[in-house]
């Protein structure tokens, strides 16, 4: 045998170091090593005391172990000089220490790989943390829109309200969604939780909608390399929401309430839904008008009339016109918008000298309900609305049912009852479709047919 385990002779109890000699004549080899591995030295003098004591000890607990390391180093040792190789000491330590500290160096090989997991997972873009960077950028206006113009902050909003219920879902389910399992399962575990929680079906179909597009942003940018999620049933569900107009009786009502008794804030709220109503815009563009936002356009407009002096002819006179009209760039979408000023539009300006005073959003909806409640508007008006995934049928007075963008739906209406051309609607809306504007026309089955009445000679 060409290695030789033993301890030092001095050494007789405790628990000391096991050394190994390797000895090859031919290839001129002797080295001395520890192997890294202790043994009872009692126990291990005892046993080499005689061939059935070292037997025995073998099969003991501890030397079970102990031996299934020597016998091994000895294994590998004896291979190398079987083949020829004259082991220096450094190649036999690196043998040895290869099998005596086998377990610590798997360990350790575990331990460093686990660490580099850890860290390439925390470099790595989950979804989690892209709907995170994405609300954080489009919020200080690092992202911008594919137009190049930062996020409105009424979008800002809207997209971090949609997004939060995805937070909600996962904080319930107890599970950390990933690129990869935005699937169909998916898809029916995130509505069914949203119905359960009674929201309508524009409401869900507005959570999956801004799910996708952060989704499909990520994915043009690289980081998602899923398409699970583009399967054609993977959609948000939209419905014509049945939103009221007001009419122009009920309009003038409003104007005419007595808000006397009520601080400053009911009468500016009243005031601004009515730019809202005349402008026909956004909540976000008609709660901020400023003064600058106004200009004057003067026209030439050529009159004539029979000459006194001359019976049988015309006079021509010149008349000079002056129209306001107000220049609005729309946060939401960035187009530019401008709107002439009619004579109720004007009678506002011109109480705020041209400068409108801003409120709340919350506030103008709180306080515009108030006013239209005291103006009368109590009719019930039956609405059908689509809530945890079943349709119902409320009847609701219909100040109730007053928000800021009833005001928009109501200028776009009332223009569309008026006779305007929808191309000319759509230039002071600022719809780019015919199809997405009529979506805002209001007018009920009566006031179309008046309006044809008076506008054709058809039906006359």
């Amino acid at each position: 045998m060409a290695c030789n385990y033993y301890i030092k002779k001095e050494n007789k109890t405790g628990m000391v170091p096991v050394f190994v000699r390797i000895r090859s004549r031919l290839l001129n080899v002797d080295v001395k090593l520890s192997t890294g591995l202790e043994v009872d030295a009692f126990k291990w003098n005892a046993a080499n005391s005689s061939p059935k004591a070292f037997a025995n000890f073998r099969k003991s607990a501890g030397g079970v172990v102990l031996f299934a390391k020597l016998d091994r180093i000895e294994q590998d040792l004896e291979a190398q000089l079987k083949a020829g190789v004259a082991i220096t000491s450094e190649q036999a330590r690196e043998i040895i220490n290869n099998v005596t500290f086998a377990e610590a160096r798997e360990a350790k090989r575990k331990l460093e790989e686990e660490r580099a997991r850890k860290e390439a997972e925390s470099k790595r873009m989950t979804l989690n943390k892209f709907i995170k960077m994405f609300q954080e950028q489009i919020a200080d206006g690092s992202r911008q829109t594919e137009q190049g113009r930062n996020y409105a902050y009424t979008t800002v909003k809207a997209i971090k309200q949609a997004l939060k219920q995805f937070e909600y879902f996962q904080q319930e389910t107890g599970r950390r969604y990933d690129f990869k399992d935005i699937d169909m399962n998916f898809y029916y575990d995130y509505t069914a939780y949203l119905k359960r929680k009674g929201y309508a079906i524009n409401s869900v179909g507005k959570c999956i909608k801004e799910l996708k597009a952060v989704l499909y942003v990520a994915e043009s940018e690289g980081y998602n390399k899923s398409s699970l999620w583009k399967d054609r049933r993977f959609k948000g569900t939209r419905v014509d929401v049945e939103a009221i107009y007001l009419t122009k009786e009920e309009l003038d009502k409003i104007m005419s309430v007595d808000l006397s008794k009520f601080g400053a804030g009911h009468e500016q709220a009243r005031d601004i839904f009515m730019v809202g109503v005349w402008t026909a815009q956004r909540v976000s563009d008609y709660n901020n008008i400023k003064k600058e936002d106004f200009d004057t356009l003067t026209k030439n407009v050529m009159h004539e009339e029979d000459d006194p002096e001359h019976p049988g002819k015309k006079k021509a006179w010149i008349e000079q016109k002056e129209i306001t009209y107000i220049n609005i760039r729309q946060k939401k979408t960035g187009a530019k918008v401008s709107i002439p000023c009619k004579a109720e539009l004007k009678a506002i300006l011109e109480k705020y000298n041209y400068q409108m005073p801003h409120l709340e959003d919350q506030v103008i909806n709180r306080y515009i309900k108030e006013v239209a409640q005291l103006a009368g508007l109590t009719d019930k008006v039956e609405i059908e609305t689509t809530k945890g995934g079943t349709p119902k049928k409320e009847l609701i007075e219909k100040y109730k049912l007053i928000h800021t963008h009833t005001a928009r739906r109501t200028g776009a209406t009332l223009m569309y009852l008026a006779g305007i051309d929808l191309y000319d609607i759509m230039k002071v809306t600022g719809h780019t479709t015919p199809t997405m504007l009529k979506k805002y026309i209001k007018a009920d089955s009566l006031e179309v047919v008046e309006k044809l009445a008076d506008k054709y000679d058809y039906f006359k």
